[in-house]
């Protein structure tokens, strides 16, 4: 039974209020409770009060700090518009694939949380749709987001040192649309539901090649490790940018492979041995244009040296 406070908070719509109550039960470990309450929030907002945004807290903290018999039944009702990401990335940043697959059901969230645990290591999961469940040797320690009870952390790689370029010029444009939309895509939350901007160019020639196609007269770059240029990618995919929603660790592995194999023209779902002799044959490059990075930023050349192809993602996006 929650207490009188909480009940009194309700009727008068004190969210301020409620979300003490919050933090209290959650300290106490008063699951019960928080479900009571998130119930009678629910029902207070049939009667014109405004307190939807406290019911999908609840939920949140649900699926971030309660056991899974209480996390699983909230991530499987579904997307979470307000939460500080997808649940089903929130609950696998604290819990395991035993501790909640008994109380997910047969849903897509199910599948997402499989993918989540994936990322991070465990792979007696679901199978995943399209990619295998075990990282390969070549992928990277994905960027994990770590989440808290008011916020969400969720840094990018570091960014390499670069050194100056000769970028030439006139380079031969190319038209490769897939290979340009899967590497947008992984910006798509940026550009979409933030400020963010996005460019991309395929040419025939080299990655400074491509840079140069972006209207840079000047660059400077470097080339980037396998795991390096998939833990830039798989962090943009996941990222939701300044303001856009948050896709989640899993989302942004399966736009990293998707950009590999739209690059190589290889079938989807795809063969994770052809996966691994297209990275290996491909050459990821960092870049900048000097000037000062602040935001969210990926800025990415990629090279063929079989069929001579060359493409660049430039994409920002700011808080501003």
């Amino acid at each position: 039974m929650i207490s009188q406070r909480a009940v009194e908070a309700i009727e008068t719509s004190d969210t301020d209020e409620l979300l003490r109550v919050v933090d209290g039960y959650c300290a106490s470990a008063g699951w019960d409770e928080l479900v009571e309450m998130r119930a009678r929030c629910q029902e207070a907002v049939t009667r014109g009060k405004q307190l939807w945004g406290v019911d999908e807290h609840i939920r949140y903290r649900l699926a971030l700090e309660a056991p899974g018999s209480y996390a699983g039944p909230v991530v499987a009702e579904g997307a979470a518009r307000f939460a500080l990401g997808p649940l089903p990335e929130v609950a696998a940043s604290t819990k395991t694939w035993p501790d909640l697959e008994p109380y997910l059901g047969h849903g897509p969230e199910r599948a997402t949380f499989a993918g989540e645990r994936a990322v991070r290591g465990e792979s007696d999961v679901d199978p995943l749709a399209d990619l295998p469940r075990q990282i390969q040797v070549w992928e990277p320690s994905y960027c994990l987001a770590t989440y808290k009870s008011d916020k969400v952390e969720a840094p990018s790689p570091k960014p390499p040192n670069t050194s100056t370029v000769d970028l030439g010029d006139g380079p031969e444009i190319v038209d490769d649309h897939d290979s340009e939309g899967a590497l947008a895509d992984l910006v798509q939350a940026w550009t979409t539901e933030s400020n963010g901007r996005c460019q991309t160019a395929t040419v025939q020639g080299s990655a400074p090649d491509s840079v140069r196609a972006l209207g840079l007269s000047r660059a400077k770059m470097v080339q980037l490790q396998t795991d390096e240029a998939f833990a830039w990618m798989a962090w943009a995919g996941a990222s939701g940018g300044a303001h856009g929603r948050r896709r989640g660790a899993a989302a942004g592995r399966y736009g990293a492979w998707w950009v590999v194999a739209m690059l190589s023209d290889l079938d989807w779902p795809p063969n994770p041995d052809e996966i691994a002799e297209a990275v290996s044959r491909l050459r990821f490059f960092w870049f900048d244009d000097e000037a000062p990075v602040t935001g969210w930023s990926l800025t990415l050349a990629i090279d063929d040296p079989d069929s001579g192809l060359a493409w660049a993602i430039s994409a920002v996006d700011s808080a501003d």
